[in-house]
């Protein structure tokens, strides 16, 4: 059972990830890379208290993914646009600062 459960986050954590960050070839392979590192990491944990703690910060985690990260997109005025989704319904926007987003270009 317990199995089957972390299977089932770690599929909803690299879900979650593939639809935040599509598009985006390096925090793809970021993400999916640090999403297995916190699987493997904790994969010799024994103690249900443990994996019950465990297994709820990685549907925290998969939930904050999918409804507060939005990345925006360099359009062809040089801007960035935001387009937030329906899941995306009452989270505050945060807009990174410029020396952020030159970082990541």
């Amino acid at each position: 059972m317990v199995r089957g459960e972390a299977l089932s986050a770690y599929r909803s954590l690299l879900r979650a990830t593939r639809k935040s960050f599509a598009d985006d070839t390096l925090m793809l392979k970021a993400s999916a890379s640090e999403v297995r590192k916190k699987f493997d990491e904790n994969r010799h944990v024994t103690s249900e208290p443990e994996i019950q703690k465990l297994l709820d910060e990685a549907r925290e985690a998969s939930h904050f993914i999918s409804t507060m990260i939005i990345q925006a997109k360099l359009n062809d005025r040089g801007g960035y646009e935001v387009k937030p989704s329906k899941e995306h319904a009452g989270a505050t926007l945060e807009i990174p600062s410029e020396e952020v987003m030159r970082k990541s270009a």
